[in-house]
């Protein structure tokens, strides 16, 4: 992802927008909308999907570590390096960190297990990292050596080496989606950080103008990787991009940027640049879409018409944003593995997806596996925690749409175009009574219209008042319902 951990600190419904350089994501964001009919049709049918599963996974697991942030010479806290023999000389421990290449063996990996339990929990598509901002290609590229299946790599030699084939075979047998990140800086290749300048920041380290011919072999090398993941790794549904700073950037954008870092800078001093970095996305989406037709593209944190969906990163919007979008969550630990990593409730993560799904929104939690291929079992728990409550109250998730509106007291709101509508009462831990009704406000439904119990043949008694829509809660009902983590109140 783009930074840290987000602090590691416990997850809730409201995250905090954290700025990322020259990027940062907000809810008013500008959105353009797609044109192409195949790629709407996709868009509509992801929307419906509302669950997936994002995997963060690397040579860098091996330390634990903020993937490959400890790369960038930027001060900040994500960038700190920690491991390594002497973290304080960088060329020490840039050589260091590329040497996990010879250690990275995840002899456990089992992508069968990780499917199966994806499906159970109520996932419908994967986004994987095949490669990070560190550049090590989770996949057999032919235009990198640094890659999961170079003799270097001890597990080169297993028959399950190409990590990224194996993990979209298994997904697609369990009928996920399967989406592919990939980051378009690559702090490994010499066309991005060539090796004559030292790194300065997350960006390329060098002027692309004044040396068209360099800048444009890394064009070449981004287009050729990415078209690789399109043409040999069977159907793929979403191109995943990150690193939103590498972009063709006007220079009014770039003179914006720069006034607004130094408003309250007193010394100058920037901690990273913005830089003009045209990776021609128009052309590499017209050949992706030659390879793989109606692929969702989502250039994340660049405004245009390559963003097909928007990504909030950690946090959950206050409202319902008028264009598809998904929230990015860490279900523990980090986004890529930590040792002793804490997930999330299954009851924080229900809510989060509800409160999500009512806001029109599609949730990708982030599992990141081990350095021996494995998931924690505090991740399998969690997943099994969702899906037991999916089983029963998928119907009020997938397929719907935010309906005004959309969330009152605790209780989200979801609709289908069939007139369903779905009041998802969130239980909060350790609570120990339930109101005896529940006022759907401003809500005027027909006569005809029956109220019951997701999960149960409970028929509820219901009226009309000024205020609203009354639901009456049976009293009979109320153990039963205070043991869940939601409850889903169907209106037909």
């Amino acid at each position: 992802m783009y930074r840290l951990r987000s602090l590691l600190m416990p997850l809730t419904l409201t995250f905090i927008c954290q700025l990322v350089g020259a990027q940062a994501i907000y809810e008013d964001e500008r959105y353009v909308p797609e044109t192409d009919p195949l790629v709407l049709e996709k868009l509509e049918q992801w929307q419906d999907m509302k669950f997936g599963l994002l995997m963060h996974w690397g040579t860098y697991s091996q330390w634990g570590i903020v993937e490959s942030w400890s790369l960038c010479p930027e001060e900040y806290g994500w960038c700190e390096r920690t491991k390594g023999s002497n973290p304080s000389d960088y060329n020490t421990y840039k050589k260091e960190y590329e040497g996990l290449q010879k250690t990275f063996n995840p002899v456990k990996f089992d992508p069968d297990k990780w499917a199966k339990a994806a499906k159970n929990a109520g996932m419908k598509y994967v986004v994987f990292t095949t490669k990070h901002h560190d550049g090590f290609s989770m996949f057999d590229s032919k235009y990198t050596d640094y890659k999961i299946t170079d003799p270097k790599t001890p597990f080169s030699t297993n028959p399950k080496a190409n990590i990224t084939k194996e993990i979209f075979n298994s997904f697609r047998e369990q009928g996920l989606w399967a989406g592919a990140y990939f980051s378009k800086p690559d702090w490994n290749t010499p066309t991005y950080w060539d090796p004559y300048y030292p790194p300065r920041d997350r960006n390329v380290n060098y002027e692309p103008e004044a040396n068209p011919e360099k800048w444009q072999s890394y064009i070449d090398f981004t287009h050729n990787q990415i078209l690789e993941l399109l043409t040999d790794y069977g159907k793929v549904d979403i191109l995943w991009l990150d690193g939103g700073w590498v972009a063709k950037t006007p220079k009014s954008e770039i003179t914006n940027w720069y006034e607004q870092q130094l408003v309250n800078n007193d010394n100058g001093y920037l901690k990273n640049r913005i830089v003009n970095q045209d990776i021609k996305m128009d052309e590499l989406v017209v050949k992706a879409r030659e390879k793989q037709p109606g692929l969702i593209v989502v250039d994340r944190a660049v405004h245009g018409k390559n963003q097909n969906y928007l990504t909030p990163e950690n946090r959950v919007p206050e409202k319902p944003l008028p264009y598809p979008w998904e929230s990015c969550i860490i279900a523990g630990g980090g986004w890529s593995y930590s040792f002793d990593a804490k997930y999330m409730s299954g009851r924080e993560a229900i809510h989060t997806l509800v409160d999500i799904v009512a806001k029109g929104g599609n949730l990708l939690l982030n599992v990141a596996p081990s350095p021996e291929g494995e998931w924690d079992e505090g991740a399998y728990k969690l997943l099994n925690e969702i899906g037991n409550w999916m089983s029963v109250n998928k119907e009020a998730i997938y397929g719907t749409r935010s309906m005004a509106p959309f969330k009152f007291d605790n209780v989200c709101v979801t609709a289908k175009p069939d007139g369903s509508v779905y009041l998802t009462y969130l239980v909060e831990k350790g609570q120990t009574s339930l109101p005896t009704e529940i006022v759907f406000p401003d809500f005027k439904p027909k006569r005809s219209v029956k109220a019951q119990l997701l999960g149960t043949k409970q028929k509820l008694k219901w009226n009309q008042k000024e205020g609203g829509m009354v639901i009456q809660l049976p009293k009979d009902m109320s153990v039963k319902l205070l043991d869940t983590e939601a409850f889903v109140i169907k209106i037909k």
